[in-house]
């Protein structure tokens, strides 16, 4: 899914929980207008998701470099992201309601209460993001001649030699010339099914063919492989001698 559609649904579903938050009026908010209500809850709402979406797209791309459970580190974001998204709601209120600055009680109640909102959102976005997730099969056939017999697995506009596998949770994805899906399935069994396709490990998280190395990015100690479709894979510390050694870097 490409990350302009992923927005604009992303944009739909807030719509959705702004009217929501609308209709039911919570932390007294139900004493205005619906009017007011609604314009209320759709600005915040939406404020929510340009602060709390950049802060789920990081965790999830820092979540392999840091070898760190996804589930984790969107908690952790959700926790960091609600300081500004408090800061945010309580500017708004005082322009509506309340000109007076916040005592410590009342900022932390506050924060609580955007953290509970931001949690349900960014539960609901995970939930969406799952439901996404391609459905477990059989396992395959040998298929097309000269493709790995994972390749079975894929939707077939993605049918096509992988270019790398990353391991997310309990799923792998994999990423093709033609874009990239997940499969629930252990990284182990995905690379056995690869065949013998030529490729490494190259981090507890990514199996990367060779055929589709471009280039290597250094940043001190860390080593990135630069692979074609724009996709960066990790480098473990252990691997850097053995990659060099065989050429890779």
């Amino acid at each position: 899914m490409g990350s302009a559609r992923r927005i604009l649904i992303g944009c739909a579903i807030i719509f959705g929980v702004g009217i929501v938050l609308a209709l039911v009026g919570p932390f007294g908010s139900f004493e205005a207008s619906f009017g007011l209500r609604l314009i209320y809850w759709l600005a915040m709402s939406y404020a929510g998701y340009f602060l709390y979406f950049p802060a789920m797209v990081a965790a999830r791309a820092l979540a392999p470099r840091l070898e760190f459970p996804e589930p984790a580190l969107w908690a952790v974001a959700c926790l960091i992201v609600t300081v500004p998204m408090t800061a945010v709601t309580w500017i708004a209120n005082f322009a509506w309601h309340r000109p007076s600055w916040p005592t410590l009680d009342q900022a932390l109640a506050q924060y609580f209460n955007v953290l509970i909102l931001g949690a349900l959102v960014c539960a609901l976005f995970w939930f969406v993001q799952q439901r996404r997730v391609a459905p477990p099969t059989p396992a395959a056939e040998p298929g097309e001649p000269g493709l790995p017999r994972l390749v079975e697995r894929l939707p077939a506009h993605l049918r096509a030699a992988p270019i790398a596998l990353e391991m997310e949770d309990h799923y792998v994805r994999v990423h093709t010339p033609q874009g990239s899906t997940l499969l629930l399935m252990r990284m182990r069994d995905a690379v056995a099914e690869l065949d013998g396709m030529p490729g490494a490990l190259v981090h507890r998280s990514w199996w990367v063919a060779r055929a589709a190395v471009q280039g290597a990015r250094r940043d001190g100690r860390n080593v990135r492989l630069q692979l074609a479709g724009g996709i960066e894979a990790p480098v473990a510390r252990a691997q850097i001698a053995p990659l060099e050694a065989a050429g890779w870097l």
